[in-house]
């Protein structure tokens, strides 16, 4: 069979071994985690997080912080491998710094981002001494005041600010235009100004995200740029030191079978050169970005088995015991636009087969479980092992685990 370059999937495979046709993560092969884990399951690889780690030390300046954002996967685990390697974490909820504590980090290591903390969240982040509150209204910031007045206490507060700009090339946009996140731009100076003298409220400087999941390092490099010229502005405007900017991040992993990876070393390139452009005109500033998918996305493989191989007037289906509630981005987001782009997946014990284009379906009582219509993989039959890469970001925990009441997947980490 004739088939076109999936770069997804040799970018994926490459971050793994093949022994003799059988994927090995961590010296072990798959097929033995499988035999004794059960499947489904989520296999997320140590190695890869050291190693993604050392590429981006290696890459980005020195002096850039590098956050973890602990909604791309908060597995315990997870979580305590990164806090030790990364300069914080960034959570956007109380449970996620619940996580976040349990695994043996400190708040003073977190910033709290979302626009819609509640005041018992935001409570909870005031007494245990959080490090920063990324606040996303004016509502917000009385509601902080207020909790701190009746306890007594002061608390680190980023503005976070929706820009006039947007992320091009990116997968979501969440700066520019109206938007939920963070507060309009032309609105920050004044309320910057008027946090100078607050008792409880010590301004710490700005946070801005413009989008994410990029695999332009130009596009990402222009967000940057935009970022620290609208930052020298509001400090010529306001005349208020700014000890922080959060630039966010964008940095994304292919999904797709066109999708080419992030060139790292130009996003470094291009970071070095307007961070010097800038730390003239902002010489106390800590320049700070968080990132999540980009860190955890590829260390994480979904397995699931083949129950039943049918064929369905001329097409064969390949029916595997994982599907849509375990892992909704790989099926296509209940419908959405990755229903006809799967992500890279192979069959993990038969990597060096033949190809056959299939229907790879989960066992759901709905046409939406599918993880690829008329896709090639290798030949497989029942009892094989279904692995789709890319699987350590948003996976387990953005999944819709109750649908159907099957059972959940297990998570293992090597």
């Amino acid at each position: 069979m004739t088939s076109k370059t999936n770069h997804a999937l040799q970018s994926s495979l490459a971050n793994f071994d093949n022994a003799d046709g059988e994927l090995k993560v961590a010296d072990r092969l798959i097929t033995e985690i499988a035999g004794e884990a059960g499947t489904p399951f989520y296999l997320y690889d140590r190695a890869s997080l050291h190693k993604r780690y050392h590429q981006l030390r290696q890459a980005l300046p020195a002096d850039l912080n590098i956050c973890y954002a602990v909604k791309a996967n908060p597995n315990n685990s997870i979580i305590r491998e990164l806090d030790a390697l990364y300069d914080g974490l960034d959570i956007a909820s109380k449970g996620e710094m619940m996580r976040a504590l349990d695994a043996g980090s400190t708040a003073d290591r977190m910033s709290f981002a979302g626009p819609g903390k509640s005041a018992d969240e935001l409570k909870f982040a005031i007494e245990n001494d959080i490090g920063a509150i990324s606040v996303e209204s004016a509502r917000e910031i009385d509601h902080i005041r207020q909790i701190c007045q009746d306890n007594n206490k002061q608390v680190n507060i980023l503005v976070r600010v929706n820009p006039a700009f947007e992320l091009s090339s990116s997968g979501m946009k969440m700066g520019g235009g109206p938007k939920q996140f963070g507060i309009d731009s032309e609105l920050v100076p004044e309320l910057i100004k008027s946090l100078v003298d607050d008792r409880y409220l010590r301004f710490h400087g700005i946070h801005i995200f413009a989008g994410s999941q990029n695999l332009s390092a130009e596009s990402i490099a222009d967000s940057f740029d935009n970022i620290l010229r609208y930052a020298q502005t509001l400090r010529v405007d306001t005349g208020v030191p700014l000890p922080i900017i959060n630039m966010g991040g964008g940095f994304g992993i292919p999904y797709i079978a066109k999708a080419t990876p992030l060139d790292l070393q130009a996003v470094g390139l291009h970071l070095s050169r307007i961070l010097q452009s800038y730390r003239t005109e902002l010489p106390e500033t800590s320049f700070k970005i968080e990132l999540g998918r980009y860190i955890v996305g590829e260390c994480g493989i979904y397995v699931s088995r083949v129950l039943y191989r049918k064929v369905s007037r001329g097409e064969t289906f390949l029916v595997t015991d994982g599907g849509l509630h375990h892992h909704l981005a790989a099926s296509g987001n209940l419908g959405q636009k990755m229903v006809h782009r799967p992500m890279p997946i192979t069959v993990a014990n038969k990597l060096d087969h033949p190809l056959e284009h299939v229907n790879l379906v989960g066992p759901l009582c709905t046409p939406l479980d599918t993880f690829g219509m008329r896709m090639e993989l290798p030949t497989a039959n029942e009892g094989d092992l279904i692995a789709v890469f890319n699987s350590g970001a948003y996976g387990y925990s953005a999944s819709p685990l109750g649908f159907l009441s099957h059972n959940h997947p297990k998570e293992i980490i090597l």
